[in-house]
């Protein structure tokens, strides 16, 4: 039985250190990892759940087949091809990327790994949670980065929304500054959690403050007070890994150069986090890019 991520202790060694480090198993990512493992360097993808790619029911506009594919074929293929080459696919869930020793820590649900360097290509969230007037309290006590903003809420009650690792993770980084820590589900189911935190599951109807936010407003006319909610449903997009990092955004996408690395030497970026097309031809294309960026730094820095 997997154990909770709060209860495993797995320490970086030889066996989760890498060169590169590619966080998304989709066309970005084994791009880059493709390019970055035939130029002989180390690389592992920590790859989830396929995204958006995987729930596609037809490709019909894709070079090199002239029949249909669905998503999660073209996915499954893209991965076996880079496991062939010698790249170390893991499944996981990535929660942050932040330094290290070596260059670079990335946390998962599976502990940490150690990169030399790291590529983020597990794509954009295109959807925030439907509750009326989120957006209205957006800086002014809705975040969704623990790591960045925890801070601002030392002695208040917060809460989480999300019931999955990563809104534990997020609901971790609130312990020890907050008054209070408490796991919203929006009526959702939710298995372990860390005692530590309070849970509710009712539905939230709306938020409500004046000029900042002072609580959630539930469908069955109860009412919870806080100063802080963060958001983290499903698992950390593209531009919530960047914010955690301090990676430079435009319009929730990450810039990137010319050659695909963020403001932070050694950090690239690729596919639909970056905006632009949501195309499969476009983030290959953007893998490649970042994948020899990454080779480029590596060889610089020997």
């Amino acid at each position: 039985m997997k154990l909770p991520f709060w209860e495993r202790n797995v320490k970086s060694s030889m066996n989760n250190s890498f060169d590169v480090i590619i966080t998304g198993g989709g066309p970005a990512g084994v791009s880059a990892a493709l390019y970055a493992v035939r130029a002989g360097f180390s690389v592992c993808i920590l790859e989830n759940d396929g995204g958006s790619l995987k729930k596609t029911e037809k490709i019909e506009n894709y070079y090199g087949f002239p029949k249909a594919v669905s998503g999660a074929e073209l996915y499954e293929r893209g991965l076996s091809g880079a496991r062939e080459l010698g790249v170390k696919i893991i499944k996981t869930e990535v929660f942050s990327i932040g330094f290290s020793e070596s260059g670079f820590g990335v946390d998962t649900d599976s502990g940490k790994y150690e990169g030399k360097t790291v590529i983020i290509a597990v794509g954009a969230k295109r959807k925030k949670p439907s509750i009326p007037n989120l957006k209205a309290y957006e800086g002014t006590g809705v975040s969704y980065c623990a790591v960045c903003d925890a801070f601002f809420y030392r002695g208040r009650d917060v809460a989480v929304l999300g019931n999955k690792e990563y809104a534990f993770h997020e609901a971790k980084e609130l312990l020890g500054l907050a008054s209070s820590v408490t796991i919203l589900t929006n009526g959702e189911e939710i298995g372990a959690y860390d005692e530590r935190f309070k849970v509710n599951t009712k539905k939230i109807e709306s938020l409500f403050g004046d000029e900042v936010l002072e609580g959630i407003r539930f469908f069955d006319g109860t009412t919870l007070n806080l100063s802080g909610l963060f958001i983290a449903e499903g698992t950390a997009g593209g531009n919530e890994l960047a914010k955690k990092a301090g990676i430079v955004m435009q319009n929730d996408n990450i810039v990137i150069s010319e050659k695909g690395e963020t403001n932070i030497s050694g950090i690239f970026a690729a596919g639909d986090c970056t905006g632009g097309f949501k195309q499969i031809a476009k983030s290959v294309y953007e893998g490649m890019n970042a994948g020899l960026g990454a080779i480029e730094y590596l060889r610089r820095k020997k």
